[in-house]
């Protein structure tokens, strides 16, 4: 036996004590720790995983809901929505599989949605590490399918809907718009946001890493249908009254226009249109001065069209009678240094001739016979001052000024319409109370299944009186002779009115024309309101009488309203 073999039996392997018992430490140690730690998350904190768990796998899945439909009141439709399609990419899984390199398909994506290529790809490249961006919206099925053919990594679609007004500009200002994201901002589709767009349902479920759905966990929150609304609107007399308004805005060089029409036995709203108006199917003529609905936003002195209810008040306030007369002579008359005047010396007036020639002597002496506060009050009564409550945005209350005392000038101005102002709106709601014999209904754009309670606030004796002397506004020697209807007698006034200025009145004019018909059995009441017509005609028996003409033949032909019994004393003004 050699003598390494012989040192090799002597020398028998040692355990190193040290070592040993370092690494059953160091296992020991370990082994505590991760002992520690498992106790921890389960232990101290168990939902934290869970919640890191849930963030990376839980969603929130939402149903799709398209936005109610809006009618008028035979069931046309007025606002509809239509499905399409928002185009939006993900940067980085764009980034990570170098889908940028493709420049043609990039370009023909570019193209087909009509934006710069250049500038979508310096904004995809410039957020490498976003997870969304949208790259255009509301596009249609067509565009939509050519998108999905260019297989362009990292480019979705997701389902929305966009709003359809087949009615264009002519029923804008009732309708409304809604925005990109189908929330509506003006209009009904404002005021009945959440009732058009309903709630989704919304589930909660558990996706697995690749997005496929692997656990529903159950409705967070129940389904609610979207509604339509069918408005008291009638399109038919709507469109009528679009037209009119607008020839004669066109003719006339004048600036705006309103014509409210109502029907006095229900207080619905059968037409309410403006000039100018914007075609809501076009987001670049949605210009602010277009969009404004003038009817019940934009204020004006009336004019002469008040005096009618001067003589209204002065009547159920035993001021006056019906077949009282008025010295109007010598055809001016000085009031508090100022001077009052008609357009000629009309004499002894009856109480019909100072409605009829529109004489502001005659009214103002009615006025200053009647107690401010009682004058004041039947202004209130029918409606000036405060609002309609239609519901449409940004409505104007007009101004009517409460105060302890008032000069006779300020009575005398206020009796034919000065030193007050309205909306086109109330003037149309003021003449409704005379059509429904004094009874004030509430105004409505719905459609309404019944006729409502009304209020009486004027004694139906005084209204029909005052009813027929305004019929001799539109008869031979009358104010309003263009606002005749053939076959239908028709009772209305005329107004004209300087615009205010800093410091006066200015030489532009608002002219209007309100009336009711027909007078047998009143059925509609028609307000029409031009603002700052041009040229020589300004007037209101000449600008605004006419429209209102033409659009009261027009809708009682439409509701089949039978002409009066006699109308025999219009043949000879109507050759």
């Amino acid at each position: 036996m050699s003598r390494q073999a012989k040192l090799k039996r002597k020398h028998k392997p040692t355990v190193i004590q040290w070592r040993f018992y370092t690494v059953v430490g160091a296992v020991c140690l370990l082994f505590v720790t991760l002992l520690s730690r498992a106790a921890y998350i389960q232990v101290v904190e168990p939902d934290r995983l869970k919640r890191e768990g849930d963030m990376r796998s839980l969603r929130t899945k939402t149903s799709e809901l398209q936005r109610g439909t809006i009618l008028d009141r035979n069931g046309e439709e007025l606002a509809v929505s239509v499905p399409v399609k928002a185009i939006w990419v993900d940067p980085k899984v764009i980034a990570d599989r170098g889908g940028l390199s493709d420049k043609r398909r990039w370009e023909a994506l570019a193209d087909v949605l009509h934006i710069d290529g250049d500038t979508l790809i310096k904004r995809i490249e410039s957020s490498p590490t976003k997870r969304f961006m949208y790259i255009k919206r509301q596009v249609t099925p067509g565009i939509s399918e050519y998108v999905q053919k260019l297989k362009l990594p990292g480019v979705f679609q997701k389902s929305e809907s966009r709003r359809f007004y087949p009615s264009g500009e002519v029923s804008a200002h009732i309708i409304g718009v809604t925005n990109i994201d189908a929330q509506g901002i003006e209009g009904i589709e404002s005021s009945f946001n959440d009732w058009l767009n309903g709630s989704p349902e919304k589930r909660k479920i558990r996706k697995d890493r690749t997005g496929r759905t692997i656990e529903e966990l159950g409705i967070i929150e129940a389904r609610e249908e979207p509604g339509d609304i069918t408005l008291s609107i009638d399109q038919r007399i709507q469109a009528l009254a679009y037209k009119e308004l607008k020839i004669a805005t066109e003719y006339h060089g004048a600036t705006s226009g309103s014509v409210v029409v109502i029907d006095v036995e229900t207080g619905e709203i059968l037409a309410l249109a403006n000039t100018p108006s914007f075609n809501p199917n076009n987001r670049a003529d949605r210009k602010p001065h277009r969009m404004r609905n003038r009817a019940i936003t934009d204020t004006f002195e009336p004019g002469s069209s008040v005096k009618p209810m001067v003589v209204l008040g002065a009547l159920a306030n035993d001021v006056v009678t019906a077949t009282d007369t008025v010295n109007t002579s010598p055809g001016w008359m000085r009031i508090g240094g100022r001077a009052v005047r008609d357009s000629k010396n009309y004499g002894e007036m009856t109480v019909r001739q100072i409605l009829q020639k529109s004489s502001n002597i005659g009214v103002t002496k009615l006025a200053l016979a009647t107690e401010p506060n009682d004058l004041i009050d039947t202004f209130y009564k029918l409606g000036f001052g405060s609002s309609t409550e239609t519901l449409l945005p940004g409505e104007s209350n007009g101004f009517l000024s409460i105060r302890r005392k008032w000069s006779d000038f300020e009575l005398a101005t206020l009796s034919f319409g000065y030193g007050m102002t309205i909306t086109p709106i109330q003037l149309a709601r003021a003449y409704a109370v005379l059509g429904s014999g004094g009874i004030k209904y509430p105004l409505s754009l719905i459609k309404r299944d019944s006729v409502p309670e009304g209020e009486r606030v004027i004694d139906g004796r005084y209204v029909e009186q005052v009813v027929h002397m305004l019929e001799s506004v539109t008869e031979k020697g009358g104010t309003g002779l263009k606002a005749r209807v053939p076959g239908y007698r028709v009772a209305g006034k005329t107004g004209t009115a300087r615009k205010a200025i800093a410091g006066g009145y200015g030489e532009d004019y608002v002219a209007d024309f309100a009336g009711i018909a027909p007078i047998s059995q009143p059925r509609l009441a028609i307000a029409v309101v031009i603002n700052e017509p041009g040229g020589d005609q300004y007037y209101g028996g000449d600008v605004a009488a006419p429209v209102f003409s033409a659009v009261m033949a027009g809708a009682l032909h439409y509701l089949n309203v039978p002409p009066d019994a006699d109308t025999s004393e219009y043949a000879g003004v109507l050759k």
